[in-house]
């Protein structure tokens, strides 16, 4: 599949200077700037101050970390230890974990959490003044702490935003979306290209260079027509890495959140998420028979892995061809929902839907991307200067499949060693050099059709003749749609194409049923596909090509330039 190699922004029209740029504005990239601001400042460089530089698509506070529900996992509870969460983690991660992240996730997540509260974030307590921990799909413990009931990612990025706003010494530029970064004479990276709207001076297209690019930008989930991500998520971040030469891996495990509000078949956009903390605390699933069709599929039944509950859906959903099934908590009553999950309750009674007395209708909806930018365990990418944490990257902690509520833990775990690393080893700047890439790119009523396709042929269900002709309309949008005319909405098309095209090529690769990852034609998961595909994009005559390897799972290895080149 041709695809464009590059945007297509017009020349810089300002410049400046920065040690590190931070793309993102979420839970991982928040902790990165504060925790970078403060090493940096620590370490004994004799020069000026280090600068930090904060960069967010949207204001400080978008992005999908408000929008968390359910809470942050980690072993906090007197009963709890990082092992039991590294037992659950790797079992949802359906063998493609790797295990030596995930013992980082867990072992530090503990510390992280509480360091977290220490800078504000006011997580809900017992009456003995005890975090208040609830359990969510595939933990064997309570585990989840939360905020505000239903409202922890709010809570968090309230805290974050405070802190950051506190600061003096980092910078925020606001409405900035990164086009793509510049490449180093010497193959790393030398800053990024931003497109900032609103900003005096720095209105329209400009380049920041810098010592190291630290990408926490969020997701993919608008690569799909019905999604919980926000409208910012159009894997902007994974679709620069991918053309400034970084690897993706795992990209095909999409995890699709099983119980999404069901606003008609028309539906568009962000969908209203009911989250998997509901379940945890007791409502169930049923179909349009009131069958609670979970029981005997899995040990946990309404709380196994999300992979199996939304398969369990779809399949239940084709059986009785009905448009979704319905989740039960009326048992509840009225006290328990305006106490634990008063968002959720107002969201569902502003659409016509009172939990209290009825039903819920849910299906699954595009909700997180388990793979991504491949990173090692300090945050290192495959092009030297380039770090990434949060969504965007493929720290090996998620596998086929997330564990609920790891992933707030995740960007928060690696967004502290990305800094630790950075204070001891930040990079030396690097010379720009010429961009040979061949612009493109494509033009934005090509949008509806990339989400259309993908939601159809490269969802929940998937086959080789679907994939084969997702491939095929992305081939002709490829063909069709290109534009030069330099605008946000053309950029983030041309993203959004880029990672469809990559999805689809890890999708169509991977022959078997893992996780998150459900082929119809391969209804079994197979030994030989015990591993990663990691996936690169390969320069053609015009344009560019994206290619897949396939690596066993004991080769855990993110393509790392030589130690001490960072």
């Amino acid at each position: 599949m041709l695809l464009p190699a590059r945007l297509s922004a017009p020349p810089p029209g300002w410049a400046r200077y920065a040690d590190v740029v931070v793309v993102g504005s979420g839970i991982a990239g928040l902790t990165a700037a504060l925790r970078i601001r403060e090493a940096l400042a620590t370490a004994d460089r004799g020069s000026a101050d280090p600068t930090v530089l904060v960069v967010t698509k949207d204001q400080l506070s978008a992005g999908s970390t408000q929008w968390a529900q359910g809470g942050i996992a980690a072993a906090l509870g007197p009963e709890d230890t990082p092992e039991e969460h590294l037992r659950d983690t790797l079992l949802a991660g359906a063998g493609v974990c790797d295990p030596e992240a995930v013992r980082v996730l867990v072992t530090e997540g503990p510390e992280a959490v509480r360091e977290l509260i220490a800078l504000g974030a006011a997580f809900d307590r017992d009456p003995a003044g005890m975090l208040a921990l609830t359990r969510e799909g595939g933990h064997h413990r309570d585990r989840i702490a939360h905020a505000g009931g239903d409202a922890t990612g709010a809570e968090i990025q309230r805290a974050l935003v405070a802190a950051i706003r506190a600061h003096p010494d980092i910078e925020v530029i606001e409405h900035a979306m990164a086009l793509d970064l510049i490449p180093g004479a010497d193959g790393g990276v030398a800053g990024v290209t931003l497109h900032v709207l609103g900003e005096g001076q720095r209105d329209g297209v400009g380049a920041v260079h810098c010592r190291a690019v630290v990408l926490a930008s969020g997701g993919l989930g608008q690569v799909f027509a019905a999604t919980t991500n926000p409208a910012v998520a159009t894997g902007d971040g994974t679709a620069l890495a991918l053309r400034a030469g970084a690897v993706l891996r795992d990209l095909e495990f999409v995890q699709f959140h099983p119980t999404v509000m069901w606003l008609g078949g028309d539906s568009r956009g962000q969908q209203p998420l009911i989250s998997e903390a509901v379940r945890g605390e007791g409502a169930f699933l049923v179909d349009d028979a009131g069958v609670r069709f979970l029981q005997g599929e899995h040990e946990l039944a309404d709380l196994a892995p999300r992979d199996v509950v939304a398969k369990a859906i779809k399949r239940r959903m084709r059986d009785r061809g009905s448009d979704h099934v319905w989740l039960d908590a009326r048992h509840f009553g009225a006290a328990k929902w305006e106490r634990r999950f008063p968002t959720i309750l107002a969201t569902c009674r502003a659409h016509g839907v009172d939990p209290v007395t009825d039903l819920i209708p849910v299906v699954p909806a595009c909700h997180y991307a388990s793979g991504g930018v491949v990173t090692d365990l300090v945050g290192r990418t495959s092009v030297p200067g380039l770090y990434a944490c949060g969504e965007v990257a493929c720290s090996g902690v998620h596998g086929a499949n997330r564990l609920a509520s790891n992933s707030l833990l995740e960007g928060l775990v690696f967004a502290r060693r990305i800094a630790a690393h950075l204070g001891d080893a930040l990079p030396p700047r690097r010379e720009p050099a010429p961009d040979r890439r061949t612009p493109g790119l494509v033009a934005p009523a090509a949008r509806d059709r990339i989400q259309a396709t993908t939601s159809a042929l490269v969802g929940v269900l998937r086959s080789a003749d679907g994939l084969a002709r997702a491939t095929g309309e992305l081939v002709e949008v490829c063909a069709l749609a290109a534009t030069d005319e330099p605008a946000a909405a053309a950029w983030e098309s041309t993203n959004l194409l880029t990672v469809a095209a990559a999805l689809v090529t890890a999708a169509a690769a991977r022959e078997e049923t893992r996780g998150s990852h459900w082929r119809e034609d391969f209804a079994d998961a197979d030994d030989a596909w015990r591993g990663h595909l990691d996936l690169t994009l390969e320069p053609t005559a015009g344009g560019s090509r994206i290619s897949s390897t396939f690596r066993p799972s004991l080769d855990h290895s993110p393509l790392l330039v030589p130690e001490g080149s960072a």
